[in-house]
């Protein structure tokens, strides 16, 4: 089904530094279909679509939705319920030169791959890559350095990835465990664990995988299953029930990467870890509980989504994260009913080894879900955001 949408673009009204980007927004749908969303041009009309939920909505204007599969048949009820589908991502999975729409449905559940029938009409052919997808945090990552991308999830109580294989991409992924199955794992790696990440933390060229305990090492050699070595952060507060995506990053310049996370993915607490030469981490909190406990006096909860862009261009990579509201309904968590908001945190160096990530608004009525897209969706060459979640689904394009 082919739907017109008109739904004004609307200019933000909040504060904004001179100097400092700014951002249109267009409001797609107020309806929730989503926790996350993504894009890319489905129909090869050279203008990116963005997709979340069961629709499209057809670039560039984003005014026109499509079904690209059936949606639920009863709505999605933002301060009660979930939908099924938590975060979304986009990639050509079978080669054919059209991008094809992967589905973390839900924690414990299956996660999907809609193959792209090149502007045929009708559903998109739906495909199960795996069954029983643990994390509130799954992704896509490189792990071997093939330019395709693992999902990043634990299962069954042991951490992980999923391979795909490239010859049958569309059948069920090979789950990579490195962690052992134990009875103290399986609680601790359950379905709804919070936090999990993927990055080269020592600098071998090879990505490591992160929990908020600490990370572990990816051997030169994984042709075989094995344990991998780890090495204890820990990436947060002492009783902190772990964030969300877990970034790792050179922040200060200094040719060693770190780490920046949420420390609760329902409460509060924000900041990025600093990697010193003999390999432990020092803390630079960036949000606590009270403006009190954050440099920049800023303070908002449930940081449920972040990722890496270059938002002002200017070559380092900055953080794009919010609030995620009615994680839980509008009586749960903490300040569940507060303005949803959306920030970017700009990285500035002082060249001389320290950094700062300062915090910049971009939208008060909107925020996170469990995922946040940053992306260049206009082809200006400038960074622009794609968020889904219990508000509806909404574009932000740099001007």
């Amino acid at each position: 089904m082919v739907t017109r949408i008109l739904l004004p673009l609307i200019a933000l009204s909040v504060p904004v530094l001179a100097g400092q980007p700014t951002f249109k927004k267009f409001t797609l749908t107020e309806e929730f279909v989503a926790e996350g969303a993504h894009f890319a041009d489905f129909d090869h009309d050279g203008n990116a679509d963005v997709c979340a939920g069961p629709y499209i909505w057809k670039g560039p204007d984003f005014k026109t939705r499509v079904e690209y599969t059936a949606p639920a048949e009863k709505p999605y009820d933002p301060a009660k319920g979930y939908s099924d589908y938590f975060l979304t991502f986009t990639h050509d999975f079978n080669g054919d030169g059209w991008s094809d729409i992967l589905v973390f449905s839900w924690p414990g559940k299956e996660t999907w791959v809609f193959e792209n029938p090149k502007n045929a009409t009708g559903p998109w052919k739906k495909h199960v890559v795996f069954n029983g997808t643990d994390n509130e945090s799954p992704a896509l990552h490189d792990m071997n350095k093939d330019g395709k991308p693992e999902l990043i999830f634990h299962a069954l109580g042991r951490l992980g990835y999923a391979q795909v294989n490239w010859e049958n991409p569309f059948g069920e992924a090979r789950y990579r465990p490195i962690t052992p199955y134990t009875p103290e794992n399986a609680k601790k790696y359950f379905k709804y664990t919070h936090g999990y990440g993927a990055g080269d933390v020592n600098g071998d060229g090879r990505p490591d995988l992160l929990t908020k305990e600490g990370w572990f090492e990816q051997p030169a050699d994984t042709r075989e299953d094995h344990d991998w070595v780890f090495h204890a952060g820990p990436f947060g507060p002492a009783g902190a029930r772990g964030g969300s995506n877990m970034l790792v990053t050179d922040v200060n310049g200094d040719g060693r990467n770190d780490v920046v996370t949420s420390y609760d993915a329902h409460g509060y607490g924000f900041g990025w870890f600093e990697q010193k030469p003999d390999g432990t981490f020092l803390e630079h909190r960036l949000m606590g509980a009270t403006e009190e406990e954050s440099p920049h006096k800023v303070k908002f909860s449930q940081l449920h989504a972040m990722a890496l862009a270059d938002v002002d261009g200017d070559g380092l990579l900055d953080v794009v994260t919010g609030k995620r509201r009615w994680a839980h309904g509008p009586s749960k968590d903490e300040e569940p009913n507060a303005d949803p908001v959306l920030y970017w945190f700009q990285l500035k160096r002082d060249g001389k080894g320290g950094a700062e990530l300062v915090p910049h608004l971009i939208d008060v009525d909107s925020g996170v879900g469990t995922q946040v897209t940053p992306g260049d969706l206009n082809k200006d060459g400038k960074t622009d955001i794609v968020v889904g979640n219990k508000k509806g689904v909404f574009v932000f394009l740099q001007q």
